[in-house]
Protein backbone atom coordinates (compact mmCIF):
# COMPACT_ATOMS: atom_id res chain seq x y z
CA UNK A 1 0.00 0.00 0.00
CA UNK A 2 1.47 3.66 -0.54
CA UNK A 3 -0.53 6.84 0.24
CA UNK A 4 -0.43 10.12 -1.84
CA UNK A 5 -1.40 13.54 -0.05
CA UNK A 6 -2.49 16.23 -1.93
CA UNK A 7 -2.60 20.09 0.33
CA UNK A 8 -3.39 23.30 -1.55
CA UNK A 9 -1.44 25.46 0.21
CA UNK A 10 -2.69 27.94 3.26
CA UNK A 11 -4.77 31.17 2.11
CA UNK A 12 -2.34 33.60 0.82
CA UNK A 13 -2.46 37.53 1.22
CA UNK A 14 -3.80 37.86 -2.10
CA UNK A 15 -6.57 35.03 -1.37
CA UNK A 16 -7.27 37.39 2.00
CA UNK A 17 -7.44 40.42 -0.59
CA UNK A 18 -9.87 38.28 -3.36
CA UNK A 19 -7.16 39.09 -6.00
CA UNK A 20 -6.10 36.57 -8.91
CA UNK A 21 -2.31 35.36 -8.37
CA UNK A 22 -1.74 32.74 -10.81
CA UNK A 23 2.53 33.35 -10.48
CA UNK A 24 2.98 35.92 -8.56
CA UNK A 25 4.92 34.24 -5.70
CA UNK A 26 3.05 36.06 -3.08
CA UNK A 27 3.27 34.60 0.86
CA UNK A 28 0.77 33.50 3.51
CA UNK A 29 -1.65 35.39 5.42
CA UNK A 30 -2.16 34.23 9.21
CA UNK A 31 -5.19 32.46 8.57
CA UNK A 32 -2.90 30.60 5.95
CA UNK A 33 -0.27 29.97 8.42
CA UNK A 34 -2.93 28.39 10.66
CA UNK A 35 -4.49 26.25 8.27
CA UNK A 36 -0.54 24.91 7.02
CA UNK A 37 0.03 24.19 10.89
CA UNK A 38 -3.41 22.31 10.98
CA UNK A 39 -2.99 20.32 8.26
CA UNK A 40 0.19 18.89 9.66
CA UNK A 41 -1.65 18.06 12.60
CA UNK A 42 -3.81 16.29 10.60
CA UNK A 43 -1.10 14.18 9.46
CA UNK A 44 0.62 13.02 12.71
CA UNK A 45 1.00 9.63 12.74
CA UNK A 46 1.48 9.19 8.89
CA UNK A 47 4.81 8.34 7.76
CA UNK A 48 5.98 9.81 4.66
CA UNK A 49 8.77 8.89 2.16
CA UNK A 50 9.16 11.96 0.35
CA UNK A 51 7.48 15.46 -0.85
CA UNK A 52 6.92 17.33 -3.60
CA UNK A 53 5.99 20.97 -4.28
CA UNK A 54 6.04 24.38 -6.95
CA UNK A 55 8.43 26.63 -7.33
CA UNK A 56 6.52 29.03 -5.61
CA UNK A 57 6.75 30.12 -1.69
CA UNK A 58 3.02 29.64 -0.34
CA UNK A 59 3.49 26.11 -1.55
CA UNK A 60 6.64 25.73 -0.23
CA UNK A 61 5.88 27.49 3.39
CA UNK A 62 2.57 25.61 3.62
CA UNK A 63 4.86 22.25 3.46
CA UNK A 64 7.30 23.47 5.39
CA UNK A 65 4.74 24.14 8.13
CA UNK A 66 2.86 21.19 7.71
CA UNK A 67 6.09 19.10 8.32
CA UNK A 68 7.24 20.90 11.30
CA UNK A 69 3.86 20.35 12.70
CA UNK A 70 3.53 16.79 12.17
CA UNK A 71 6.89 16.14 13.52
CA UNK A 72 8.42 14.62 10.40
CA UNK A 73 11.65 15.87 10.03
CA UNK A 74 14.63 14.81 7.13
CA UNK A 75 12.02 14.57 4.25
CA UNK A 76 13.45 14.49 0.90
CA UNK A 77 12.32 17.70 -0.68
CA UNK A 78 11.59 18.34 -4.33
CA UNK A 79 10.41 21.81 -6.07
CA UNK A 80 9.24 22.17 -9.29
CA UNK A 81 7.43 25.32 -11.55
CA UNK A 82 5.33 21.74 -12.73
CA UNK A 83 3.70 21.88 -10.18
CA UNK A 84 2.67 25.72 -10.11
CA UNK A 85 -0.36 27.40 -10.32
CA UNK A 86 -2.04 27.88 -13.18
CA UNK A 87 -1.05 31.18 -14.83
CA UNK A 88 -3.64 34.16 -14.87
CA UNK A 89 -2.10 36.22 -17.56
CA UNK A 90 -3.87 39.82 -17.70
CA UNK A 91 -5.88 39.08 -14.24
CA UNK A 92 -2.98 38.49 -12.37
CA UNK A 93 -3.09 41.18 -9.70
CA UNK A 94 -6.94 42.23 -10.46
CA UNK A 95 -9.39 42.05 -7.62
CA UNK A 96 -11.63 39.18 -8.85
CA UNK A 97 -14.87 41.01 -7.95
CA UNK A 98 -14.26 44.16 -9.75
CA UNK A 99 -12.90 41.54 -12.65
CA UNK A 100 -16.34 39.90 -12.70
CA UNK A 101 -17.92 43.79 -12.97
CA UNK A 102 -16.06 44.25 -16.18
CA UNK A 103 -16.34 41.55 -17.87
CA UNK A 104 -19.44 39.48 -16.11
CA UNK A 105 -19.95 36.90 -13.54
CA UNK A 106 -20.45 34.27 -15.66
CA UNK A 107 -17.22 34.99 -18.34
CA UNK A 108 -15.05 35.03 -15.03
CA UNK A 109 -16.68 32.02 -13.81
CA UNK A 110 -15.92 30.33 -17.25
CA UNK A 111 -12.39 31.61 -16.63
CA UNK A 112 -11.55 29.93 -13.04
CA UNK A 113 -13.54 27.02 -13.42
CA UNK A 114 -13.95 25.60 -17.36
CA UNK A 115 -11.15 23.09 -18.83
CA UNK A 116 -9.83 24.38 -21.83
CA UNK A 117 -11.23 28.19 -22.42
CA UNK A 118 -7.84 30.31 -21.41
CA UNK A 119 -8.13 33.60 -19.29
CA UNK A 120 -6.67 36.46 -21.47
CA UNK A 121 -2.79 36.14 -21.75
CA UNK A 122 -3.16 33.16 -19.39
CA UNK A 123 -3.75 29.38 -19.07
CA UNK A 124 -6.49 27.60 -19.17
CA UNK A 125 -6.32 24.32 -16.59
CA UNK A 126 -5.94 21.55 -19.93
CA UNK A 127 -2.69 24.27 -20.10
CA UNK A 128 -2.39 23.66 -16.75
CA UNK A 129 -2.50 19.85 -17.21
CA UNK A 130 -0.42 19.75 -19.77
CA UNK A 131 2.82 20.32 -17.60
CA UNK A 132 1.80 18.91 -14.43
CA UNK A 133 0.53 15.99 -15.19
CA UNK A 134 4.00 14.66 -17.30
CA UNK A 135 5.65 15.81 -14.00
CA UNK A 136 3.48 13.46 -11.83
CA UNK A 137 3.17 10.47 -13.61
CA UNK A 138 6.95 10.64 -14.75
CA UNK A 139 8.20 11.40 -10.89
CA UNK A 140 5.51 11.18 -8.38
CA UNK A 141 3.80 8.15 -9.35
CA UNK A 142 6.65 5.69 -9.90
CA UNK A 143 7.15 6.84 -5.85
CA UNK A 144 3.80 5.46 -5.32
CA UNK A 145 4.24 2.53 -7.70
CA UNK A 146 7.47 1.74 -5.38
CA UNK A 147 5.35 1.80 -1.73
CA UNK A 148 6.20 5.15 -0.68
CA UNK A 149 3.97 7.95 0.76
CA UNK A 150 4.31 10.87 -0.70
CA UNK A 151 2.91 14.68 -0.01
CA UNK A 152 2.03 16.66 -2.57
CA UNK A 153 1.55 20.79 -1.59
CA UNK A 154 0.71 22.56 -4.39
CA UNK A 155 -2.21 24.73 -6.16
CA UNK A 156 -5.96 25.20 -6.55
CA UNK A 157 -5.65 24.30 -10.31
CA UNK A 158 -2.50 21.94 -9.97
CA UNK A 159 -4.08 20.01 -8.06
CA UNK A 160 -7.49 19.93 -9.95
CA UNK A 161 -5.43 18.53 -13.02
CA UNK A 162 -4.11 15.88 -10.82
CA UNK A 163 -7.60 15.10 -9.13
CA UNK A 164 -9.39 15.30 -12.51
CA UNK A 165 -6.51 12.47 -13.81
CA UNK A 166 -6.81 10.18 -10.77
CA UNK A 167 -10.54 10.21 -10.41
CA UNK A 168 -11.28 10.36 -14.22
CA UNK A 169 -13.41 13.24 -14.23
CA UNK A 170 -14.62 15.02 -17.19
CA UNK A 171 -14.59 18.76 -18.47
CA UNK A 172 -18.01 19.19 -17.20
CA UNK A 173 -17.24 17.33 -13.94
CA UNK A 174 -14.15 19.57 -12.96
CA UNK A 175 -16.14 22.88 -13.25
CA UNK A 176 -17.22 21.95 -10.45
CA UNK A 177 -14.51 20.52 -8.19
CA UNK A 178 -12.77 23.26 -5.71
CA UNK A 179 -10.12 22.84 -3.22
CA UNK A 180 -10.19 24.98 0.15
CA UNK A 181 -6.96 26.77 1.37
CA UNK A 182 -5.65 23.76 3.97
CA UNK A 183 -7.53 20.64 3.04
CA UNK A 184 -5.59 17.63 2.25
CA UNK A 185 -7.05 14.63 0.09
CA UNK A 186 -5.77 11.40 0.85
CA UNK A 187 -5.32 8.26 -1.95
CA UNK A 188 -4.44 5.23 -0.74
CA UNK A 189 -3.05 2.96 -3.65
CA UNK A 190 -2.35 -1.00 -4.21
CA UNK A 191 0.86 -1.80 -5.39
CA UNK A 192 -0.86 -2.12 -9.40
CA UNK A 193 -1.96 1.86 -8.67
CA UNK A 194 -5.46 1.39 -8.08
CA UNK A 195 -6.93 3.85 -5.99
CA UNK A 196 -8.53 1.84 -2.93
CA UNK A 197 -9.79 4.91 -0.85
CA UNK A 198 -10.07 8.46 -1.22
CA UNK A 199 -10.52 10.67 2.17
CA UNK A 200 -10.40 15.01 2.53
CA UNK A 201 -8.92 15.64 5.83
CA UNK A 202 -10.54 18.28 7.82
CA UNK A 203 -10.50 19.64 11.43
Amino acid sequence: MALLALLRHGESEWNLKNVFTGWVDVGLSPKGLEEARRAGRLLKGIRFDKAYTSALKRAQITLDLALEESGLTGLSITADKALNERHYGDLQGLNKAETAEQYGKEQVHIWRRSYDVRPPGGESLKDTAERTLPYFNGMIMPDIKAGKNVLVAAHGNSLRAIIMELDKLTKEQVMELNIDTGIQILYEFSPDLKILSKKILRP
